[in-house]
């Protein structure tokens, strides 16, 4: 019960159904993003990034440089790679170099079986059948080279506490409930 009523209570719980089957692009992004650079430690704000990336650690973002946007239409033989016609292929990137640059294999999750498992941030329990959404748990499979599974589509949602909510009384055996 204190799982639920305090670990758990902001988490939503999701009624989804299956999306399209997965992109191939997962892997063609994965193999990419592996080979680019991530840029120094830049002591002057004014100063261009060396990299084909920059991580901000306390927002928890990547981005590419104009060097890595070079480097990766070099790589897919595209003239421009944010121009209309290529804007399917932004989300593809995005996860993957967020997979590879700021979720890390025994931290933010696990493989196991050939499955991706989910390790709980606050509490490091694993999250046996949780999903990271958007694509970057497709990214991350194809980083790890396990099998891609479909995304699913998030059709509705509701947190624990919304849904306790609903019920005149709780019991269990807690004092925290009290």
């Amino acid at each position: 019960v204190d799982n639920i009523l305090i670990d758990e209570a902001r988490t939503p719980l999701i009624i989804s159904g299956p999306a399209d089957a997965p992109s191939n692009q997962y892997k063609v992004f994965a193999g990419i993003v592996k080979k680019l650079t991530q840029s120094s430690e830049q002591s002057v704000e004014d100063e261009e990034p060396d990299g084909d990336y920059v991580i901000d650690i306390k927002d928890r973002v990547v981005y590419l440089t104009e060097f890595g946007v070079e480097k990766v239409q070099n790589m897919l033989d595209i003239g421009h790679l944010y121009s209309p016609e290529h804007s399917e292929l932004i989300p593809y990137l995005d996860n993957c170099l967020r997979a590879d640059t700021l979720y890390n294999n025994d931290k933010e999750y696990i493989v196991q079986k050939g499955e991706i498992i989910i390790v709980d941030e606050f509490t490091g329990r694993l999250m046996h059948g949780r999903r990271f959404s958007e694509g970057l748990h497709q990214a991350i499979e194809a980083k790890e080279g396990v099998e891609i599974r479909r995304e699913n589509l998030t059709l509705a949602t509701i947190a624990f506490q919304n849904f306790f909510r609903m019920y005149h009384k709780l019991a269990g055996m807690t004092g925290t409930a009290l």
